[in-house]
């Protein structure tokens, strides 16, 4: 091919040069990295949904939420069509990189309060923080009660399974 046909075979370029026709250019939209462009905010209740199963996988864990709380979800958990609240006893306050969380815990008789609230402490910033980015300041635990080997639960289990 000579030098005037290669020619006819380039096209101009926007810097002035030329390139191959038919070569095909990639236009770089936007600016930066995507990550960038944009927002993701989190919901308080998706935060608390995280840390509520977080802290019931930690052995020793018998319930969340408070007498009061557990009672009326255990009323709307018998109502068709309701479900289980995994929030029952997690409060969250989620910022724009941060959040802290109280929680409120029964646990079961025997085991040691403290060791029982530092699992859960470490489980849920695990949780939280790996599912949502979100760095967790704080977790703090209240113990409401103590579930007794002879004590009957307060969700009895539903006639009909």
């Amino acid at each position: 091919m000579t030098e005037a046909a290669a020619e006819q075979h380039r096209t101009q370029t926007s810097d002035g040069g030329t390139e191959p026709l038919g070569t095909r250019r990639t236009t770089k939209r936007g600016g930066g990295d995507p990550a960038t462009r944009g927002r993701t905010t989190i919901a308080d209740g998706v935060v608390e949904k995280i840390a509520g199963l977080a802290a019931r996988d930690v052995l020793g864990v018998h319930a969340m939420g408070s007498g009061l709380s557990r009672t009326f979800g255990a009323v709307r958990d018998r109502v068709p069509g309701g479900s289980k609240s995994v929030s029952r006893g997690v409060k969250a306050e989620v910022g724009e990189v941060q959040t802290a969380l109280d929680l409120e815990i029964v646990v079961d008789y025997g085991v040691a309060i403290a060791d029982v609230a530092q699992a859960v402490r470490e489980n849920v910033i695990a949780a939280v923080e790996r599912m949502t980015g979100l760095e967790v300041v704080e977790v703090n635990i209240a113990v409401s009660d103590v579930k007794l080997p002879d004590e009957e639960d307060e969700e009895p289990e539903p006639r009909i399974q």
